[in-house]
């Protein structure tokens, strides 16, 4: 059988994208409503290489030849985990993509969305021997053939964790990230973006909620547009029962919701693109899955050339692998804690974890003037996306990465000391970060405090939010009934210190449960100007 380069050129590009829609894998939701499905994701496959990568070969392609390729594209492009019949068309250049357009209909092809700045055409397959033909009729146009991804059922492993009781933040959203003061400016002149299920009209948006359509509508009428306007009331609420952390910030909702609720990863694509067109600083995504593709990779590069912030959740399955977008360098990636500042067990962790922010039992709006109790990374995303706002409004000239930068850097150490997979660089705290220009200030905290149990132990993190070295501190403990004092050694600004006790493991098993309080003590003459942080309790149980 003779092959042209034309038609070699089209195998090679469907033999790519066969490969690269086997290679699709499953995606979980990252924000769940409390009673509701999980929230949507994107999905990754392997782009496929450009036209001409390979050597072409000689002949024709004929019939057979065609109904083979058509048959398994048919196939692979209705699994249970892409949009049935979809496909996400790249394109050498513009004339090409102009070309393609012209002609799409003719050869069964109904155009669903574009991404123009990409090349990138999102289409429904009618006639799949039809589409076969188009790729070897015009092999030399395109430059990749990709499914488009869904939600799907096939999380990573779920890392062993030790039980624990989560704490409610409830209604106290400010004071678990201490933030103090009027805070009715907080994120004036700074524009979110929120993309998502759409957010309803609700009074703590007042007048400050728009909304831009890129296909999908406004708002999903289920559970999508309950999560979406939980979320942004998280970042920019203004009402006192479902307040967020930047109440005079704007809100862009962008829906990139189907009617089935769910989302992809060229709608995804798709929001990026259009939020920073419209101009906003910040971008929130509560949205994610396990894999990604070429055109979700590109929407956050541009987004980050531009300077604009994305924060988004980094998943919700107890897992050590970041969720996409959040696993994207450059990205904000936010994992949850709760009231007492402690990991959320279904907070997915890794080693490129930016933040942790409050994300368990969170008060917030729902849909009809509701309100909600909101777990979920998905709840923890839009407080840092909110604090961002924070910053760039208190702090004239800041860019928004540069916010989410002084956000990591003065954080509430938590875990291990320093960096770590479980909460980053630390769990958000808007107070210290707002007065980290006071040169006097003084502020020893006590910021984590875990239990091992195959060591007896309980470690106690102690950190220096105040801007001067600090040294005679010391630490008292009671670990059920005894007392004991420790000397913290001297710390810079900012450097935390781990100090690990025993505990009468005979006690905990025969009491079933230990209460223990820590408080930092500071040496005489040493003005504490924030003490309501140097003082933890706890219970431990077997």
């Amino acid at each position: 059988m003779k092959r042209t380069a034309s038609s070699g050129l089209a195998l090679s590009v469907l033999m790519a994208a066969s490969l690269a829609v086997l290679g699709v894998r499953g995606c979980v939701g990252v924000g769940r409503m409390p009673s509701a499905a999980a929230a949507t994701n994107v999905g990754k496959v392997v782009p496929p290489k450009a036209a001409g990568a390979e050597a072409p070969l000689s002949g024709e392609l004929d019939a057979a030849d065609r109904e083979t390729f058509a048959a398994l594209l048919r196939k692979k492009f209705n699994r249970a985990d892409v949009r049935p019949d979809e496909a996400v068309l790249t394109f050498k250049d513009e004339a090409a993509r102009r070309a393609f357009l012209a002609r799409a209909a003719a050869v069964g092809l109904a155009v669903l969305g574009r991404l123009d700045a990409l090349n990138a055409v999102r289409v429904r397959v009618g006639d799949y021997d039809a589409f076969v033909s188009e790729l070897g009729a015009h092999a030399d146009d395109y430059s990749g053939v990709t499914v488009n991804p869904i939600l799907a059922a096939n999380p990573p492993a779920v890392e062993a964790r030790s039980a624990r009781v989560g704490v409610p933040v409830g209604a106290g959203l400010l004071d678990a990230i201490g933030a103090q003061g009027d805070t009715s400016r907080w994120g004036a002149g700074v524009t979110i973006a929120v993309l998502d299920g759409g957010s309803a009209a609700d009074a703590t948006f007042g007048a400050r909620l728009r909304y831009l359509d890129i296909g999908y509508g406004v708002v999903g009428g289920g559970a999508d547009g309950e999560h979406g306007t939980a979320v942004a009331a998280l970042a920019a609420g203004a009402s006192a029962d479902a307040r967020g952390v930047a109440p005079a910030a704007g809100i862009l909702s962008i829906r990139v919701t189907g009617v089935d609720g769910v989302s992809d990863a060229f709608a995804l694509a798709q929001g990026i693109f259009a939020a920073v067109d419209a101009g906003a600083q910040v971008i929130n995504i509560s949205l994610g899955g396990y894999a990604t593709n070429a055109a979700l990779g590109n929407a956050v590069e541009y987004a980050l050339a531009a300077g604009v912030a994305i924060v988004a959740s980094s998943g919700n399955d107890q897992a050590t692998q970041l969720a996409w977008p959040a696993a994207y360098p450059g990205v904000v990636s936010v994992g949850a804690v709760d009231a007492a500042g402690r990991q959320a067990i279904f907070s997915n962790s890794g080693q490129t974890l930016q933040l942790t922010a409050p994300g368990y039992g969170v008060q917030t709006a729902g849909l009809g003037g509701t309100r909600v109790s909101f777990s979920g990374t998905s709840a923890s995303a839009p407080v840092v996306a909110g604090a961002i706002a924070a910053v760039m409004s208190t702090s004239a000239g800041l860019t928004p990465l540069q916010a989410a930068d002084i956000l990591s850097t003065h954080a509430n150490d938590g875990g291990a000391v320093g960096a770590d997979p479980d909460y980053g660089n630390g769990s958000v705290n808007l107070g210290w970060a707002l007065a980290r220009a006071d040169a006097g200030r003084v502020d020893p905290a006590l910021t984590s405090q875990s239990y091992d149990a195959v060591r007896g132990t309980v470690s106690v993190v102690v950190q220096n939010q105040g801007a001067q070295s600090l040294a005679g501190l010391a630490l008292e403990a009671s670990t059920g009934g005894e007392i004991f004092s420790y000397a913290v050694p001297a710390l810079a600004a900012g450097a935390s210190t781990s100090i690990e006790l025993p505990i009468d493991r005979a006690k905990l098993a025969s009491a079933g449960k230990l209460t223990v309080r820590f408080q930092v003590v500071t040496p005489a003459g040493m003005v504490d100007q924030n003490s309501a942080n140097n003082r933890k309790t706890g219970v431990i149980t077997p």
